[in-house]
């Protein structure tokens, strides 16, 4: 059994995945409320007996939070619990930007996808919306714009009479009120946005890609983006698997 996990900003998903790849069990908590109390009673539930774990491999943009967690598994499985950019990537994968600086589950995403003849880009919904572009086997850089919740709190707490608002999809641009207005701006705003940076990548590569979606807000936008797409979210937990064969 290995355990494999993925430390994003606002949150931690786990994954119990036994020998032949197939997920086992799954548990998710918050990336920011992360203490001894908590390990004990998440991971209690995901594994019995910690003595049957071989492997523990995460992906984690919050060092600290992958700190605690590394700790605590270490102690209860015996076993080194290593973070991707601990292993050697560039086994799998040519990366060609700086490798300190770039997020390690943007280099498990793209590690999942990889073939010898396709490109791709994986749009991410995530904490930021993210672009990664994969070209062949090699990870030539992305996109960070803002994240869509984010942008849309931001909103709400600093115009004192805009509501918190929930994002849905919408056929009108028009909005009659508040609410409908900043659905709208939201909605067709980074529907052109994602269409906009797509299309400047192509022309900048002057590639043909195929296009990866994955992250929370995947479901509202995979109708809206023009360009033919794949809906995917285990994108980063296939990555891991696939990173965790070069523990031995």
């Amino acid at each position: 059994m290995y355990i494999l996990g993925d430390i994003g900003n606002s949150e931690t998903k786990v994954f119990l995945v036994n020998s032949n790849n197939k997920i086992i069990k799954t548990l998710n908590f918050s990336s920011k409320k992360i203490n001894s109390k908590i390990l004990n009673l998440k991971f209690n539930y995901l594994v019995k007996d910690f003595s049957i774990i071989k492997k523990v491999l995460f992906c984690s943009v919050v060092p600290k939070s992958f700190y605690l967690i590394k700790k605590f598994l270490s102690k209860k499985t015996k076993k080194k619990c290593y973070e991707v950019k601990d292993l050697k990537l560039k086994s799998l994968i040519n990366i060609n930007v700086n490798y300190k600086q770039v997020g390690s589950d943007r280099l498990t995403n793209a590690i999942s996808l990889l073939n010898n003849k396709d490109n791709f880009i994986v749009l991410d919904f995530g904490t930021a919306t993210t672009f990664d572009v994969i070209i062949k086997k090699s990870y030539k850089g992305g996109v960070i714009a803002p994240g869509i919740k984010i942008s849309l709190n931001t909103l709400s707490d600093k115009a004192t009479l805009i509501p918190k608002i929930n994002l849905k999809q919408i056929k009108k641009v028009i909005g009659i009120d508040t609410i409908s207005a900043v659905r709208s701006g939201f909605f067709w705003g980074y529907a052109g946005l994602i269409d906009n940076i797509i299309n400047l990548i192509k022309k900048e590569t002057g590639k043909s890609f195929k296009l990866v979606i994955t992250g929370g807000f995947s479901d509202l936008f995979k109708n809206s983006i023009k360009t033919k797409l794949k809906h995917n979210k285990d994108i980063t937990i296939e990555g891991l698997i696939k990173i965790s064969k070069l523990i031995q």
